[in-house]
């Protein structure tokens, strides 16, 4: 635990904690792109030793938060097919569908089941010959090169049983999405650095330049998202939009160039619809040509299946910033762990799991959404 409690030192936080209060003159508002910084920043109580002028406001980086329903239902129609062994990380069997959830399939008779990694089902597509084996590939830029790989070796050793239910999604779209929305108050970023370690900063710059907004690359541990936090501030009170870098120790500029190329070879770049939020155009990756063999939604025809979110669900809402999850009039009551309405509050990483887990339903009544 050595080199992790080097970022939980709570002596340095209230130290960064009192120079970030020196250093803000006015109100801030200051969106964590990735919901592992969200539970961090709950978890660890970092919005509450911050001064009252700097406000977080949690974005859409939970992957399986933003799984489109239409997704999560096609998931389900494939995994419930006979002959069907269908491959998930285990934080999306209990995402609700419409009617059902993976977990209930499993109950049903269903083969589901919970891999660690994407090479875990092309293993099991090999072992299980006559069965075709599905994983569900969703993830924004971190899980791409592992999901990529999984295809790649899949189509070298001519599995014809293995196939992939892809749903990934892009950070700088959804930054460039919240920027240009009518409703916007968000003033600076704290991009994902798992996503920036694969990435790299390349494509940060353009957005910070075109929207004046300062962007910083951001770990997870405590002491990570407070330096981020404070190097936010300093730039917005000098009046500076700029990428900044305080992941150093992981994030480069390039990023992780062969996992770039893998990504490359087996995806293209696509519009995607997200959970609560609507389409972005060209947010998002789907299987290139080479590979569409491998596409699970059209190996089983279920591409056309559309849904209907719940009206109590305000995820939408709470994915864009628009809303804090306990302002929501169904969380805590409709809408608990045991009974979601909606991803936001069955993901590891959802902002609403967050505040129900960390107590936060305790401190602030549900106020009525205009």
């Amino acid at each position: 635990m050595k080199y992790l409690d080097e970022f939980r030192d709570a002596g340095i936080a209230h130290k960064l904690a009192d120079e970030i209060r020196r250093t803000t003159t006015r109100p801030w508002a200051i969106m964590e792109v990735c919901g592992g910084q969200t539970h961090s920043i709950i978890r660890n109580g970092i919005d509450q030793i911050l001064p009252p002028e700097i406000e977080l406001i949690h974005g859409p980086g939970c992957p399986v938060c933003v799984t489109p329903l239409d997704v999560i239902d096609q998931a389900l129609a494939i995994a419930g097919q006979p002959g069907v062994t269908f491959c998930s990380f285990g934080d999306m069997l209990r995402v609700p569908g419409s009617t059902k959830d993976l977990f209930q399939v499993k109950s049903e008779g269903g083969d589901v089941r919970v891999v660690y990694s994407p090479l875990d089902a092309v293993r099991l597509a090999e072992t299980l010959p006559n069965r075709q084996v599905v994983f569900f590939g969703i993830g924004f830029e971190t899980t791409a090169p592992a999901n990529a790989m999984a295809v790649h070796v899949a189509r070298r050793q001519g599995l014809t049983n293995f196939s992939m239910l892809v749903s990934h999604v892009l950070v700088p779209p959804a930054i460039a999405a919240i920027m240009s929305s009518p409703g916007n108050r968000v003033q600076a970023f704290l991009a994902a650095g798992h996503v920036c370690c694969v990435m790299g900063l390349r494509q940060y710059p353009e957005l910070s330049e075109r929207f004046g907004v300062p962007i910083v690359a951001t770990g997870f541990e405590p002491l990570d998202v407070l330096e981020g936090i404070r190097r936010a501030v300093a730039q917005l009170e000098a009046g500076q939009a700029f990428v900044d870098n305080a992941y150093g120790r992981v994030v480069s500029m390039d990023g992780n160039l062969p996992a770039q190329r893998m990504i490359g070879e087996v995806f293209e770049v696509t519009d995607r619809t997200w959970r609560g939020i609507g389409t972005i155009p060209r947010s998002g990756w789907r299987l290139s040509d080479p590979y569409r063999e491998f596409d699970a939604a059209q190996r089983f025809d279920v591409s056309g299946i559309r849904t209907q979110e719940s009206p109590l669900c305000h995820a939408g809402e709470v994915l864009q910033g628009a809303l804090k999850p306990n302002q929501c009039p169904a969380f805590g009551r409709e809408c608990t762990p045991r009974t979601p309405l909606g991803a936001t509050m069955v993901s590891s990483e959802g902002a609403c799991a967050a505040y129900y887990h960390y107590g936060r339903f305790r401190e602030a009544e549900p106020t009525a959404i205009g």
